[in-house]
């Protein structure tokens, strides 16, 4: 009895997190956190965590926890065919996990190749000075960075 308690009360909390989520317009975030908070009931309606402990029989309350558990199942489904098709339009998801949802692109063929500048021709390369005795060998990192442009 204290499991059941203690399950609905976890997912009662989760589905209020839920509706406060879907209230602030992170709708793909409330529909996952929703799935989530409705296993734990589901759980205990369909006999799982008595059925391990004395393997109950079916009732109508079991029923209902598997149609709440196919109704988690289905909510997690559909946030994700969701995410999965705002990825594919190159679309930002905001859905909440704390993860990038960005999608990466790949890089150009060309991005590795040096930078052309402005279309104009370059001057000649100018002969490297020999460095000096007290002088670092930054003046080696300084002449790839101007010549990269930075």
């Amino acid at each position: 009895m204290l499991a059941e308690t203690i399950c609905s009360a976890v997912s009662a909390a989760g589905l209020g997190i839920a509706a406060i989520t879907a209230y602030r317009k992170r709708f793909l975030a409330a529909t996952r956190i929703a799935a989530y908070s409705l296993v734990p009931l589901g759980l205990v309606m369909t006999g799982a965590i008595d059925w391990v402990a004395n393997l109950l029989t079916f009732s109508p309350t079991v029923w209902i926890g598997f149609g709440l558990l196919g109704l988690s199942w289905l909510l997690f489904s559909s946030a994700r065919a969701i995410e999965r098709r705002r990825a594919g339009r190159g679309e930002v998801t905001g859905a909440g996990t704390g993860r990038a949802a960005a999608p990466v692109a790949p890089a150009a063929p060309a991005a590795s190749a040096p930078s052309l500048g402005t279309g104009r021709p370059s001057a000649p390369a100018k002969p490297q000075r020999a460095a000096k005795a007290g002088e670092d060998d930054f003046s080696d990192i300084e002449a790839i960075l101007k010549k990269h442009g930075i």
